[in-house]
């Protein structure tokens, strides 16, 4: 059987077990998943191959990877290009951006290499609409990840990947007989990089709007050895095929990741408590929240950050029911203005695509004015914020959560007069979305993109006295 190795692979970044491959570039917040992909040096071309070349998931998944295929189905890689917002970003903004913008012109063919990338393949944009069920639908296939060998450079990005179709499949054991198709070893496989193709993206300024398999190289994961693979894509026991053995490390077609509830909840530990432990109305009572990132091997958000909004909520409650909102106490770091809730507007870009010129925006955030954000804000040409990352020149300060960092809050609270005595909780809770709610509402994407999910939460009580 024939050994694939990836151009500049070292040892560290290979697999010391056998893994069942990846069916798609994962990593995680995965999630991610989100439009603007474009050609990299030396990245196959629009065009260059024909759906007729490459099998259906369903001819995979039916008869032979039946588990794998079920999967597959369940994860967002199956709905890359058919999920309803990458639909109304690609087709409602990116598209007619790009048709208006020649700087942004290749992102029509572009986002396509990573959201559908057999019909980037194909040729043919944009693709037709996921009502029409074409093969655009089959998003990120079977046939994406077992027929890639390497990449064309040193650095993964924006799907410069090396393609060989045909009947031969790659994956990570080639032993045994497939009535289907010849097999062949593959070590590229269990490498990040085949994650990296995707969620590593520059804009087409040259930024990097996506760097989630970059970011886990520079935290202290990689020096570990624990891959995209090793969170998203867990060994399990099972057959990889319904006519073959059983294997102990079987790896699973989940692809967890910023849309699985799941794997969010828990990602950040928070910890939170008071300098004093009783007060009388009138006092300045300061609390402290210490929050860990224990989980994700990359920062957190990552992917899709211009979408994303991670925010900490803190209110108080006290003996008689009411409520009493706690904004952040300021740092006084550059851009905190981008990391603190606010009423401003932004995204006022989306008027390109939109055809309204004098468009000015919809609210940056649309969260209590104060909270404490953990984003890295997108900047278009002109130094607005931007959602649109194919029209990102530049980036704000990065206030996100890194692998492994401890990021330390403070609350200070001047106890009203009128608080009764008796028991005051303190609540704080570290809140999720997948997409600013104002951009959702304006856009009309469906309610469960912008729904907020509570990642993790802690309270604390403060005596008042009489």
């Amino acid at each position: 059987m024939a050994s694939i190795s990836p151009p500049n692979q070292d040892s560290r970044r290979v697999f010391p077990r056998g893994i069942w491959a990846a069916v798609v570039m994962c990593m995680v917040c995965l999630a991610i998943v989100a439009v603007g992909v474009y050609a990299s040096d030396g990245a196959p071309a629009a065009g260059t191959y024909s759906y007729d070349e490459f099998e259906t998931p369903e001819f995979c998944g039916t008869s032979c990877h039946t588990d794998l295929y079920v999967q597959w189905t369940q994860a967002m890689m199956s709905h890359a290009y058919t999920h309803h917002w990458d639909e109304i970003e690609y087709f409602e903004l990116a598209v007619p951006h790009a048709e208006k913008d020649e700087k942004v012109a290749e992102v029509k063919a572009g986002c396509n290499g990573c959201h559908s990338p057999l019909a980037y393949l194909n040729g043919g944009f944009p693709p037709p609409r996921p009502a029409e069920n074409s093969r655009a639908n089959e998003s990120v296939s079977c046939e994406v990840c077992h027929n890639i060998t390497g990449i064309t450079q040193d650095t993964a990005y924006n799907f410069n990947f090396v393609w060989d179709p045909g009947d031969t499949k790659y994956g990570p054991r080639a032993t045994g007989e497939s009535p289907a198709h010849e097999m062949a070893k593959s070590e590229f496989l269990a490498t990040t990089e085949l994650c990296g193709g995707c969620h590593n993206e520059k804009s087409p300024y040259g930024v990097w709007v996506k760097s989630t398999q970059l970011e886990w190289l520079e935290g202290p994961y990689a020096e570990e050895d624990v891959r995209c693979h090793d969170c998203h894509m867990t060994y399990g026991k099972m057959a990889t095929a319904s006519m073959g053995p059983v294997y102990d490390d079987a790896r699973l077609h989940l692809f967890h990741g910023a849309h699985d509830k799941g794997k969010l909840r828990g990602v950040v530990e928070i910890r939170l408590y008071p300098d004093i432990q009783e007060a009388v109305p009138g006092d300045r009572v300061k609390f402290t929240v210490t929050l860990f990132n224990q989980k994700t091997g990359h920062k957190f958000p990552t992917g899709s950050v211009e979408d994303r909004l991670v925010w900490l909520h803190l209110e108080a409650t006290d003996a008689d029911g009411t409520v009493y909102h706690l904004p952040v106490d300021k740092k006084g770091f550059e851009g905190e203005e981008y990391t603190i809730g606010d009423s401003v507007l932004a995204y006022q870009d989306m008027g390109i695509a939109l055809d309204r010129p004098n468009f000015e925006g919809v609210q940056r955030d649309g969260i209590p004015v104060g909270d404490r954000i953990f984003r890295m804000p997108y900047f278009d040409p002109q130094g607005r914020m931007t959602i649109q990352q194919w029209n990102t020149a530049s980036l704000g300060v990065d206030y996100r959560f890194a692998p492994r960092e401890t990021k330390v809050e403070t609350y200070t609270f001047d106890i009203p007069f009128e608080v009764p005595a008796g028991e005051l909780t303190v609540t704080a809770k570290l809140n999720y979305q997948l997409l600013v709610k104002p951009v959702a509402d304006f856009l009309d994407v469906p309610a469960e993109e912008s729904e907020p999910f509570v990642v993790n939460e802690q309270s604390t009580t403060l005596t008042i006295l009489p």
